[in-house]
């Protein structure tokens, strides 16, 4: 095989190879194919989050006999390239592995060979090997790159696409027809090259790219001189003789205008996607989206669906276009509604359908029938899925897929997998059982949740408590330094999939609404709201001003009703039940010292709470009270004259305050943030599922609060 090797300049890739990176891993194979598949894995043009492998052979002290033995590195089952460390490897004795062509008993029983590749195991503690594992190993070549780049795909997938691949390369780029992966697809990549020798690479139809080199840089500069090839090619010719898609067909508002219908229309679609399961939304207008669904070609090609497996396994078989216009109307829900509903049904419908069409006596049972991925041409696409990564992932998935179409009618015409293909690939017993291998939910998991004043102390610990119980949280504040360290301590935690952040004053309901919308747009809608911004003021009555009077009233009650009225509009629009929460006070039930104010308006805030459980119970919406006492770590209300003022009124040191209150409840217990998201935790985590107007005190037993 014979390169380029002073091509190192790329315009549709991104050549990332350093010389004295690669140089301090000399004579480590196994750590410079880490770094190989951590490069491409880097470049999303080149291959998508989970997608694609990677392998290098070389030799290794066999541990039984102490002889040299060929051994294959190859990603483990389950992998990123982008992220692969070396614990992400399978390790297998090459021997071994080819010998089992031997014992295949064909195409029929391709899935029990998976488990025969136990036997071949060079590291027990290595990954377990995937089902690509034999495309590697049938192949001679020391460093051997699979990927699915959109650019190469669309070649793939083309009507033509094997003539062109020939063309294209000059006979340098074998072709294998699609073939669902396995032992004989890896056969098959050995037979082509067997028929042709001296070929740098090999397209599999409708999947994807093999290329190679004899070591780790060469088949790095080959990978990306082919794709490069690919992607060139592609360019040049769109719109060369056609429209892309077709033309436009209709013109995208503005961006406001796109992010407003989404935030209206993404709670009404997140009900629908929910009928079996709460799914977890996130939208995108992405200018390669709206290309698409503005097109005259969308109707064709979007019922098609995709072609790579990789593609169709985390989009669904093909998506869900919108009947709206962009500037329709969507004030009237209920009319919304009815429009979208038999759009849902026919869907639905559909999948039922393809599933009992295609499925075999031994297939799982049918899966959730809803969309994945919804277009609403003119704005933009929705995609709902378990949880926030595998909706954002999917999202990619389905722009990859887009890019493929566009690539593919460029060129030729683009060719989606016959449905039985993809039913094969979709209920595969060995994708059921990588399924089944999967941790069980959390009992928060699909759940989205707004607690006010998250940035630090109460509200804090309870978006914590959810986060880690399996649910997206929407933190924020009005302190944008604290909103900021909240925001970077949440990342640490959790990452970017499990948290939104926004500016809040829940005195306003402007920005109530903007803080709601920033939940729909990243999430999909919300199901628990947590009222929990506060502040404090003690003061004697006759220092109290109408200041103090309307500040805490307005923060305290009005803030409580604001949020409370528009979290419940977005649940209603799902029409799938859910939570309010509002936290209280032990003050709300006990008479104080110096508190006239904030006891008062912690009384309206209870009673606001169960005039709002009597209301709301007919949308199967739960309102609950937790009252703390004398939560002090991590408070801004501590950390000012409230602390003072109430250790003056107890006639205490603001030091001896923690003490003070611990030792005047029945169980002699500081109460910490902690406790009071354990107590939220509670209400929300599935166990009381039919309890509402409820008013839960935890202040380790306060005698004059008890509420009965």
């Amino acid at each position: 095989m014979s390169l380029d090797r002073t091509t190192t300049q790329f315009r549709h890739v991104s050549y990332l190879w350093d010389e004295a990176t690669a140089a301090g891993m000399a004579g480590d194979e196994v750590a410079l194919l880490i770094y190989r598949s951590n490069l491409l894995g880097a470049d999303l043009r080149l291959t998508n989050y989970g997608g694609g492998n990677t392998s290098c052979k070389a030799m290794a002290k066999d541990p039984l006999t102490g002889e040299p033995v060929e051994v294959m590195w190859v990603k483990g089952s389950g992998g990123d390239l982008g992220t692969l460390k070396r614990n992400g490897l399978a390790a297998l004795y090459v021997d071994r592995l080819r010998s089992l062509q031997h014992i295949y008993r064909g195409i029929a029983h391709e899935d029990e060979m998976v488990e025969l590749f136990n036997h071949c195991i060079y590291d027990l503690s290595s990954k377990a090997p995937s089902i690509d594992t034999p495309l590697h190993g049938f192949l001679p070549f020391k460093h051997i790159d699979h990927l699915h780049p959109d650019a190469a795909i669309a070649i793939a997938a083309a009507k033509d696409g094997k003539k062109i691949t020939q063309e294209l390369f000059n006979g340098t780029i074998g072709w294998v027809p699609w073939q669902k992966p396995g032992f004989d697809l890896g056969l098959q990549l050995k037979q082509c090259l067997d028929e042709n020798p001296g070929i740098r690479g090999i397209m599999l139809g409708s999947h994807g790219l093999f290329t190679w080199g004899d070591t780790a840089y060469e088949s790095y500069l080959n990978t990306l001189e082919v794709i490069e090839r690919c992607a060139t090619y592609l360019e040049e010719n769109t719109g060369r003789t056609k429209p892309v898609f077709g033309g436009a067909k209709i013109t995208s508002p503005a961006p406001d205008v796109r992010k407003a219908q989404a935030a209206a229309l993404a709670p009404i679609l997140r009900g629908y996607c929910s009928s079996q399961q709460k799914m977890v939304g996130h939208f995108t207008d992405d200018p390669r989206v709206l290309e698409f669904i503005n097109s005259q070609d969308l109707d064709r090609l979007a019922p098609l669906g995709t072609s790579c497996p990789d593609h169709f396994l985390r989009t669904k078989i093909s998506p869900l276009v919108l009947n709206l216009t962009p500037d329709a109307s969507l004030e009237d829900v209920g009319a919304v509604k009815a429009g979208l509903a038999p759009l849902f049904d026919a869907y639905r419908e559909m999948y039922t359908q393809y599933y009992n069409t295609c499925k075999h006596p031994n297939s799982p049972a049918m899966r959730d029938p809803n969309p994945v991925v919804i277009l609403y041409p003119g704005v933009g696409m929705f995609i709902f899925a378990k949880d926030k990564q595998t909706a954002r992932v999917a999202a990619e998935f389905y722009i990859n897929a887009i890019n493929v179409m566009k690539g593919a009618e460029a060129i030729s015409e683009y060719t989606s997998l016959p449905r039985q293909e993809a039913f094969n690939i979709e209920y595969w017993l060995l994708e059921e059982a990588k399924l089944q291998r999967m941790p069980k939910p959390k009992a928060l998991t699909g759940r989205i949740a707004l607690v006010t004043g998250s940035a630090g102390g109460i509200g804090k610990a309870i978006a914590k408590k959810f986060a880690e119980e399996g649910a997206v949280v929407v933190i924020n504040d009005n302190d944008e330094q604290r909103l900021a360290t909240a925001t970077e301590e949440f990342n640490k935690l959790f990452g970017k999939d499990v948290f939104a952040a926004d500016l809040l004053d829940v005195t306003n309901a402007a920005s109530i609404r903007q803080t709601f919308n920033t939940a729909v747009l990243a999430f999909g809608g919300v199901d628990i709201i947590v009222n929990c911004a506060g502040l404090s003021i003690s003061k004697p009555l006759e220092d109290h001003t109408e200041k103090d009077w309307d500040l805490l009233y307005d923060v305290l009650v009005k803030g409580q009703f604001l949020v409370t009225q528009t979290g419940v509009d977005i649940i209603r629009k799902q029409g799938t039940g859910g939570d309010v929460l509002n936290i209280v006070s032990k003050n709300a039930l006990v008479s104080g010292p110096n508190n006239a104010a904030y006891g008062s308006a912690k009384a309206a805030q209870l009673h606001l709470s169960r005039l709002n459980a009597a209301e709301l119970g007919k949308d199967r919406i739960r309102v609950n009270v937790v009252n703390p006492d004398a939560v002090i770590s991590d408070s801004k209300i501590w950390a000012g004259a409230w602390a003072e003022g109430r250790a003056k009124a107890y006639g205490v040191k603001v030091e001896e305050l923690p003490a003070f209150y611990a030792k005047r409840t029945l169980l002699n217990e500081i109460i910490v943030p902690e406790d009071i998201a354990n107590a939220c935790y509670a209400f929300v985590g599935g166990l009381l599922n039919k309890a509402t107007g409820n008013v839960l005190n935890v202040d380790g037993g306060v005698a004059m609060a008890f509420v009965r």
